[in-house]
């Protein structure tokens, strides 16, 4: 626990590692470009190699495979914000969000990079995924018709001011020629949710042959079950999607940059890095389940991620009760012993799912003790009869580390039938956090 942290008023708060993501991102760019060298962090420079020229040096750059920080939903609940920042110092060369409020809030904090718009568009959206030079994806055919008259509307009134080329500092969402839009292309290719078709190539090839104001910068699809090393989804949603990428070319359309891989491609499936990757959970330092199970194993070995997240709170109340006295909402937790109960200022508001009700535990003085009772929107019982001279505003570590001991939201989310992402985004507002 960072001792430095003083918390007022209420007394839960959260504690998010920037230097834990700064590594995991490390760990990432030398898992997906294996024998390739690059600068460690600042600005996205390289550094050059005693003996090895220049034009080596760039070269080496050019081949190395692109990070798309997955930033979605507030970073996963964790502060885009911050992170943001962080890993644009670092070098990151993309992000990824779900929609323009999104980009516009990274826009609007000083993040330059481009960011990719990974769900599409509404349309009418697309005038302000342009003002604030986002990078749309077209996900229907249908999309482009309303991507190119936005396009030529705003390169209109660009060049006005002056050229397109000149007006964006955001990572060049121009093409070459600065009278074209860069977007990115998404196939469905097995989960059913976002995406042309493959069927729908030839209509999207005939359609953008009609958009002089579009240029096509990007291919991509998304995996369905990228961790289920038993099941054939994987491997059946990467070779439609290369026979997409094939048909297009055959039709004249250049794919530009392809990505396919998210976290759990990133792990274990080198066949799919392509030309850059989107790393969601793993950048905050959490694997996902895999199956079979010692897959995960395996995976940890190799990228040994350190999770980002403490979620803590201070003990607000003890009481001792007696055996056959029921604790909480609806009686759901009936005392077997003579007991003493804690109280936190925490409950499903701030992250402490109610799924927990009377599963898993928390740690306090370094040991586990478990919640009780029905979990409640601002507060959390838990047994600590066993923890030796308990008092009032003990540190509770809910997620996290408390000395050797530490309970992490990736091994909880399996416990209560969901998954990580889910518990991080879990992660009240209301709750404070401190970037250390």
């Amino acid at each position: 626990m960072t001792k430095s942290i003083h918390v007022g008023g209420r007394p839960v708060w959260a504690e998010i590692s920037l230097k834990a993501i700064l590594r995991n991102l490390e760990i990432i760019r030398k898992h997906v470009n294996p024998g390739r060298e690059f600068a460690e962090a600042r600005g996205g420079g390289e550094r050059k190699s005693a003996g090895k020229s220049a034009r080596a040096t760039e070269s080496k750059k050019q081949r190395r495979r692109m990070i798309l920080a997955v930033v979605k939903s507030n970073a996963y609940g964790l502060g885009a914000v911050p992170i943001s920042k962080a890993l644009q110092k670092a070098g990151t060369e993309w992000f990824g969000v779900t929609c323009a409020n999104e980009g516009i809030e990274l826009r609007e904090s000083g993040i330059r990079k481009r960011i990719l718009v990974l769900t599409g568009f509404w349309p009418g959206e697309e005038k302000r995924l342009l003002e604030n030079y986002l990078t749309p994806t077209v996900t229907r055919v249908d999309d482009l018709r309303h991507l190119e008259r936005a396009a030529k509307s705003f390169l209109g009134k660009a060049s006005s001011r002056k050229s397109a080329r000149g007006t964006s500092s955001y990572g060049n969402l121009f093409a070459a020629k600065p009278s074209r839009v860069r977007f990115h292309l998404k196939i469905n290719t097995g989960m059913n949710r976002l995406g042309i078709s493959p069927s729908e190539v030839e209509a999207f090839a005939r359609a953008l042959a009609e958009c002089p104001h579009l240029e096509l910068e990007g291919t991509f699809t998304h995996f369905a079950s990228a961790e289920d090393f038993i099941g054939g989804q994987t491997v059946t949603q990467e070779e439609l999607f290369r026979s997409c990428l094939d048909r297009l070319r055959a039709l004249d359309v250049e794919p530009g940059i392809v990505h396919l891989a998210n976290s759990g491609a990133i792990c274990a499936r080198p066949e799919t890095w392509a030309d850059m990757v989107r790393p969601g959970a793993i950048l905050y330092g959490y694997h996902q389940r895999f199956d079979p199970p010692e897959k995960r194993n395996e995976v940890m070995a190799e990228m040994p991620l350190e999770p980002s997240l403490s979620l803590r709170a201070r003990i607000i109340s003890l009481r001792d009760v007696p055996p056959g006295e029921a604790v909480g909402y609806s009686a759901r937790f009936i005392t077997e012993r003579q007991s003493k109960m804690a109280v936190i200022n925490a409950g499903y508001a701030d992250g402490v799912v109610r799924a927990r009700t009377n599963r898993g535990c928390a740690l306090v003085r370094e040991r586990r003790v478990p919640l009780v009772g029905t979990i409640s929107m601002d507060l959390t019982t838990l047994d600590v009869t066993d923890v030796p001279g308990v008092a009032l505003g003990d540190v509770v570590t809910i997620y996290g580390k408390d000395g050797k001991s530490a309970i992490e939201v990736s091994d909880v989310a399996p416990e209560i039938g969901t998954v990580t992402s889910d518990l991080l985004c879990a992660l009240g507002r209301r709750v404070p956090k401190y970037y250390v």
